[in-house]
Order: C-alpha cells, then sequence, then structure tokens
C-alpha cells in the first residue's frame, strides 16, 4: 500500500519534512517513490512547495495520506487537485 507522508530532513532541532509517496513498509526516512513537495515549520509559508496535481493523482490511484499529512493540509488549507 502507497501512503503519502512526511520524511524528515534538515538539521538538529532545525527540521525540514519532505512530502514523499512511499510504501507503507519502508522505514521513515527511507525509500521513498516520488517527491511532492516540502514542509518547513519555521519558515513564513510552510507549505509553498507542494505539488497538488501530483498528490491528486497519488490519491486517485489509490494512496492514502497519512494522519499527520492530512491535518497539515487542513491546517494550511491546501486542497488537493484531482
Amino acid at each position: 500500500m502507497i501512503t503519502i507522508r512526511l520524511s524528515r530532513g534538515g538539521r538538529k532541532k532545525k527540521p525540514v519534512y519532505t512530502i514523499v509517496a512511499a510504501d507503507k513498509r519502508s522505514p521513515r526516512d527511507g525509500r521513498f517513490l516520488e517527491k511532492l513537495g516540502q514542509y518547513n515549520p519555521h519558515a513564513e509559508n510552510p507549505m509553498n512547495t507542494v505539488n497538488t496535481e501530483k498528490i491528486g493523482q497519488w490519491v486517485k490511484d489509490g494512496a492514502k495520506l497519512s494522519d499527520s499529512v492530512r491535518s497539515l493540509f487542513k491546517k494550511y488549507k491546501v486542497t488537493i487537485n484531482n
């Protein structure tokens, strides 16, 4: 099963999360299928590089959003384009 989830990057105390499409069984920061955007909690506009068309395509093909990604999209009012 494919999930759209966060992968942690950055440095200590300054995380930058990459939104990725990955197999549910792969590790958090491990192998992924495609990068779909970034979430930088320290930036002025934290969700500015999210590719909503690609996310919509993955969801249409059966991918599930993780709870954290779903709550971030709701918080920052990101709509998924199908």
